[in-house]
């Protein structure tokens, strides 16, 4: 009972980060799934996969309503998407759950890296 509350409130934080962040939630998603719920890498990245879905559709239609948003890039990204998608997952499942544990933490590692550097930038040129 306690694992199916903390998944439930887990899953309304994932859904406000969605919403917020623009993100599906798996940089959250995955190391929760993985770290607090015990899931391989695989099956927490698959799960954060299907979770994304109808987050992402609920988000998408609240900021669509207040007309934010392009359809037209959304759909042209998203085929796009579709299509590394399928080879992201093939790519995944031919890597042990170690190497793919450390390929995404070099990802989120690399991301964040970057996020700082760039808010130092703007900050240091007054924008």
């Amino acid at each position: 009972m306690a694992l199916a509350v903390a998944l439930v409130g887990f899953g309304v934080v994932t859904g406000v980060a969605s919403g917020l962040l623009g993100v599906g939630g798996g940089i959250m998603m995955v190391p929760f799934l993985t770290l607090a719920v015990g899931l391989s890498q695989h099956a927490a990245e698959a799960t954060s996969l299907l979770v994304v879905l109808p987050t992402a559709i609920v988000g998408s239609v609240v900021l669509r309503r207040r007309g934010v948003g392009d359809l037209g890039i959304a759909l042209r990204v998203g085929l796009a998407g579709s299509l590394g998608g399928a080879g992201g997952a093939a790519l995944a499942l031919s890597l042990p759950g170690h190497t793919l544990r450390v390929v995404f933490a070099a990802f989120l590692g690399l991301v964040g890296l970057k996020l700082v550097h760039d808010a130092l930038r703007r900050e240091e040129a007054g924008t």
